[in-house]
């Protein structure tokens, strides 16, 4: 994957700059994985439910006139899965313990899903102009 060392070490930044996050596992929109910070055991089957969970959020933004999908949040009892829009083929999946803060997670995760669209997407368009 083009960039994929960048796309890493904006997920290592997105986990220093965030109390509390554990991992993060960038993956496209059909449940592949392009990239984690720490590297994840399970980061396959993260990547496919990811998918799984972006077509039912996908669906609901849809049907209840809320746009485009952006994030989708589950609050478990020993922490957060997030999942963000990374441009148009990508999504980020944040963990962290119960103890993060919500509103720096989002702030952050969204800045890290910006720069990560910037790297796949600018280079999608670059390899289609070849």
């Amino acid at each position: 994957m083009a960039h994929e060392g960048e796309v890493r070490d904006e997920l290592a930044r997105l986990r220093a700059r965030t109390a509390d996050v554990t991992a993060v596992v960038a993956a496209s929109v059909d449940g592949l994985v392009l990239a984690a910070d720490p590297p994840v055991e399970d980061a396959e089957g993260i990547a496919a439910l990811t998918a799984a969970a972006l077509g039912v959020g996908l669906r609901l933004a849809d049907t209840t006139g809320r746009g485009a999908f952006r994030e989708l949040l589950v609050h478990g009892e020993s922490g957060y899965v997030a999942t963000y829009a990374a441009g148009i083929g990508c999504v980020l999946t944040v963990l962290a313990g119960p103890r993060v803060n919500v509103g720096r997670l989002h702030m952050e995760a969204r800045r890290a899903g910006a720069r990560v669209a910037e790297l796949l997407d600018g280079a999608a368009v670059r390899l289609e102009d070849s």
